[in-house]
């Protein structure tokens, strides 16, 4: 008798990248919606390429951006626990390339798939940590703090690699929005970290090293003349 082939292992990446049962493969143009507030939710999806825009518009008509996703993150994830409708609009920051999985079809590979379901559950903590991360931002700091602390987020400082440069296209009022501010602090924060080496423009935001010392200083430079540090 032949030996059984052996089975092949499964690879998480490999299942994201290919259409399947349940999987669509999605070419999103820039400034296209992926989904809408209010939409209904069934389905998740998986970034293979591109950024993707998370916003929120209140009862009041007010707009804000709750976060920037990039390539290997998920959203609309939230169908799974049983949301019925989105609770945010997403946009294609840039052209993008997304894997759309109905939720019958992650609900099977998450039961069925060891490998898939540690890949999810990574995600699933790192988002977490970083809403908590947010929330105290957002109460103990002062928006130029906040706007530090999100500028080296962007740049990924502390993962793997050199830090990246951050794409213009990110606006000063997406920044404003993500941070609870107004465009012009910003600008005016901004300016401030330039003055002082902080940061450079070069067609595109450079971070440099000594943002991230002042941030965790205990007494930051970046704070001793902002007038509005408590805000």
């Amino acid at each position: 008798m032949g030996r059984k082939p052996a089975k092949t292992e499964f690879d998480p990446q490999a299942f994201l990248a290919k259409v399947g049962a349940g999987k669509t493969i999605l070419n999103i143009k820039k400034n296209q919606y992926v989904f809408e507030q209010g939409d209904v939710a069934d389905t998740a999806f998986y970034i293979q390429k591109g950024r993707v825009k998370l916003t929120v518009l209140s009862e009041q008509g007010k707009e804000a951006v709750v976060g920037i996703l990039e390539p290997g993150q998920f959203f609309g994830e939230g169908c799974l626990n049983g949301h019925s409708l989105r609770i945010a609009t997403t946009t294609a920051m840039e052209e993008c390339v997304l894997t759309s999985i109905t939720k019958e079809a992650m609900i099977a590979a998450l039961r069925s798939e060891p490998k898939f379901s540690e890949l999810f559950m990574a995600y699933l903590l790192t988002r977490n940590s970083r809403i908590e991360e947010d929330l105290i931002d957002q109460l103990f700091n002062s928006s130029e703090r906040r706007l530090a602390r999100l500028l080296l987020l962007l740049a990924h400082f502390g993962t793997e690699g050199v830090p990246q440069p951050i794409p213009l296209d990110i606006s000063q009022e997406t920044l404003a929005e993500m941070i609870g501010t107004t465009r012009s602090r910003v600008s005016y924060f901004m300016n401030k970290f330039r003055k002082l080496g902080l940061i450079s423009y070069n067609g595109k935001i450079e971070i440099h090293n000594s943002l991230l010392s002042a941030v965790l200083h205990e007494k930051p430079e970046i704070e001793r003349d902002d007038p509005t540090s408590n805000v």
